[in-house]
């Protein structure tokens, strides 16, 4: 909603206010104001001026020279190109040093060897929105029709570009504000002004008949609870006052003719939408108002033909002549030829009128209001201050009876609210008078009685009807920034985060260290994905309702989500990315949903890019298992970590992949995702990871033993071992810890060779074991004891040979 800081005027003293003190008011008490400008501001020297004479320019075929009338002592000239250029017209005349729009300055110059001493101003180069221009102007100057107009006059004030524009940002419950006279009431409430507006006058209507004119009948009356119908006969279709164009533009409005603007301004001055019918166009004196049947059509007037199926219509008797409350038809419009008017005054069902707008996609000042709500209170009254406009403004004359058909009572609510529970919930020690004089402020009429108001709300206040809205309504007037502030009574705890909090926070740490980038993923997945990487087979959980089969099942893993970031990555020339997520999967396990949060990563491309010094270096099966095995001795559980050779997932390489044992429980997997899945995906080599996060937090939860530095030397022991390709590292490892007795502290594999003199379907591995005895020096004899049990068992292993 914009409002014309010169209407406001009108209607209250606000010459102590600026429009932006305004703003800054409305906003603080309510209503948000996106903006308060001046179109005007920064444009000088642009006058109304009179071109007298109008000759063809001798060089070319399109321009022309114009003597103009500035109101000075000599006329001056200007070569002007708009095609509806001619002599007796008024016209926008930016004189020589003059600023239009954009700052762009006006100079004395020459066109085609003839000079100029200014220039003709379309509305657009005044910084007027195209779509606010009269059509006749669109692609050319604008003529003032006006003859208050005066020439010599500011041009800028001419058209109310001097006005400031203050645009409200209206929620849906405060649609009284759509007016004029909705925010004339709410501006005199919040500085405790006096306005002139008249007082609203509920009036029913009596027959639903103008004799020897029409008839009207409305056939579901929760359609159109009322609906008033005028005739305005002998009037004369022409231009709108300048007056009454300027405030139309500056509502966002563009000019039509008198008729039509009258019906626009009357909207936006009491936020009634009307429409107007050629009352010749008309097949019949009856308008019956209906739901369209199904396959009916209207052309509307934006001359699209629509197809209705149940919308309510305005019928002449035999065909929709309007979408109601949206659109009117375009076989009824007026035109220039129009001589008599039916004018439309009603309300309709709010629902009805929103379905409608939005199967047709027509959006309108008229559905926007029926859509929030008006005031029951005035509309035949508004009918009737347009009936009086067309009178006066198209030389009407006003035929004096109005038909008629409304179900509507004046019933005002009536909310109460005890002094004591107001004050309560503002914090606040408010007085009786205090209070009645806010209710006083906002036009509500109230009594007080043993601590109870009781207020009737105007039927203009339609948003408010339970004790909560009254208490807002005093809170706001009075001043928000007014209400005393007190601390909170309840009891307070100390705040920190939980062990499970700490320890996910700690782990996307590890994770952004080791050069891994956070994802937030979608839980949705497709059906097929929903199973992937899993390694049970549980039943998926899905949507009633999804809105595509791309994101109708919840994840078992985090993995097929993570792949698709990757893969959205990937399409748009990222080659290198490494992600991880903390996220929770879905499952139903023994007819029970389950939750559980996992860790999951997925890791493309190089881990090391090419430099003058090094070779890149893409990431591996042993990189991700690096960054697992670094995460683990982190939390100081490595030694109890193991993995396992897995082969029966499908969507991980066989040969690649691994299970990952904490102690004897399985908590997640590691490996190269399947050629096949990344073929699909289009993806290089892939890896990806994923942990159950309980186990992981149980373990770390665990009270760690924190030793001093030993005092005594250690030994260190290397064993050569000759084994089948079939044996893995990890069988071997346990098999020595197994045997090494207490004194061994760690063992590191540091060489792996398959090639020549090593048979084929053999490897030799060679392995670095570290002793220590942390309260006396380690004896000799005891890691000879321990080697050869751990050598003894080693020969246990089907085709191992030491070396």
């Amino acid at each position: 909603m914009k409002l014309s800081y010169e209407w406001l005027n009108e209607f209250l003293d606000l010459s102590e206010i600026t429009p932006h003190e305004l703003g800054e008011k409305m906003s603080r008490t309510g209503i948000e104001v996106d903006s308060v400008e001046i179109p005007g501001e920064g444009m000088k020297k642009i006058v109304v001026g009179k071109a007298f004479a109008v000759e063809p320019h001798p060089d070319s075929d399109h321009l022309n020279i114009v003597q103009v009338e500035v109101g000075e002592e000599e006329p001056i000239q200007i070569v002007c190109g708009a095609p509806n250029i001619a002599a007796g017209q008024k016209i926008i005349v930016a004189m020589h040093g003059s600023r239009i729009a954009g700052g762009h300055k006006i100079k004395r110059g020459k066109l085609r060897g003839v000079p100029s001493n200014g220039m003709i101003c379309s509305l657009q180069e005044l910084g007027i929105s195209e779509s606010l221009v009269p059509k006749e102007y669109e692609d050319g100057i604008y003529v003032f029709e006006d003859e208050a107009v005066e020439v010599g006059s500011s041009a800028i004030e001419a058209l109310g570009l001097d006005s400031a524009i203050v645009e409200l940002d209206i929620t849906a419950n405060r649609a009284d504000a759509l007016s004029m006279r909705g925010s004339v009431h709410e501006i005199a409430a919040i500085y405790g002004l006096e306005h002139n507006l008249g007082a609203d006058v509920f009036e029913a209507g009596e027959s639903n008949t103008i004799p020897e004119f029409v008839t009207v009948n409305v056939e579901n009356n929760e359609d159109a609870p009322a609906y008033h119908a005028q005739i305005i006969k002998n009037v004369t279709v022409k231009p709108s006052p300048q007056w009454m164009q300027n405030r139309l533009m500056a509502a966002g409005i563009r000019p039509i003719n008198n008729i039509v603007d009258i019906t626009n301004y009357v909207l936006i001055e009491f936020g009634q939408p009307l429409h107007a019918f050629d009352y010749d166009k008309l097949n019949s004196k009856e308008i019956l108002v209906r739901r369209a049947t199904e396959g009916e059509t209207i052309t509307t007037l934006d001359e699209v033909e629509r197809t209705l199926t149940d919308e309510i219509v305005i019928t002449d008797g035999q065909k929709p002549i309007a979408l109601a409350g949206v659109m009117g038809g375009f076989d009824t419009e007026i035109s220039k030829e129009t001589t008599t008017v039916l004018l439309e005054s009603a309300v309709f069902n709010p629902v009805a009128i929103r379905t409608a707008a939005a199967t047709h996609n027509l959006r309108s000042e008229s559905s926007s209001r029926f859509e929030k709500g008006i005031n029951l209170s005035t509309i035949l009254q508004a009918g009737k201050r347009a009936a009086e406009l067309m009178v006066e403004l198209a030389d009407g004359e006003l035929v004096p009876a109005v038909a008629s058909v409304q179900t509507l009572t004046n019933e005002e609510p009536v909310v109460s609210i005890r002094l004591s529970r107001l004050n309560h919930v503002l914090g606040t020690k408010l007085s009786v008078e205090e209070v009645t004089r806010i209710f006083a402020q906002l036009g509500f009429d109230c009594d007080f009685n043993d601590d109870l108001f009781t207020v009737t709300i105007p039927l203009r206040r339609w948003d408010i009807s339970i004790e909560a809205d009254l208490v807002e309504e005093v809170g706001r007037i009075y001043g928000y920034d007014r209400l005393p502030q007190t601390m909170p009574t309840t009891e307070s705890t100390q705040g920190g985060l939980t062990p499970k909090q700490r320890f996910v926070r700690w782990t996307r740490q590890f994770m952004q260290g080791a050069g891994l980038s956070q994802a937030y993923s979608y839980a949705l997945t497709t059906p097929e994905k929903s199973h992937w990487f899993t390694m049970e087979n549980h039943e998926s959980i899905r949507l009633d309702l999804p809105m595509s089969e791309d994101r109708s099942e919840l994840r078992q893993s985090l993995l097929p989500s993570l792949l698709e970031a990757v893969q959205y990555n990937v399409n748009r020339k990222q080659s290198d990315v490494r992600l991880f997520e903390v996220g929770k999967i879905f499952s139903i396990q023994n007819d029970e949903y389950v939750e559980q949060e996992v860790i999951g990563a997925a890791i493309t491309g190089n881990v090391l890019n090419k430099t003058w010094q090094t070779a890149a270096e893409s990431v591996d099966f042993f990189m991700m298992k690096g960054i697992l095995e670094a995460y683990f001795a982190q939390m100081a559980c490595l030694d109890q970590i193991r993995f396992e050779a897995l082969t029966d997932m499908e969507q991980l390489h066989p040969g690649q992949s691994a299970l990952i044992y904490l102690n004897d429980e399985v908590i997640g997997f590691v490996g190269q995702v399947h050629p096949l899945v990344q073929k699909d995906l289009d993806l290089k080599q892939t890896f990806v990871f994923e942990l159950a996060l309980e186990p992981l937090l149980a373990i770390n939860s665990k009270q760690r033993e924190v030793h001093t530095v030993a005092k005594f030397p250690g030994m260190s022991r290397d064993i050569a071992l000759l084994v089948p390709t079939s044996v893995s590292n990890d069988e071997l490892v346990t098999i020595i810890k197994a045997n090494g007795g207490k004194y061994l502290q760690s063992v590191t594999l540091f060489d792996v060779y398959q090639g020549d003199k090593v048979e084929d379907g053999f490897k030799s591995l060679a392995y670095s074991l570290q002793f220590l005895n942390r309260e006396a020096t380690l004896q000799e004899e005891d890691v000879t004891k321990a080697m050869s049990k751990i050598t003894e068992e080693l020969q246990s292993v089907e085709k191992l040979v030491i070396r």
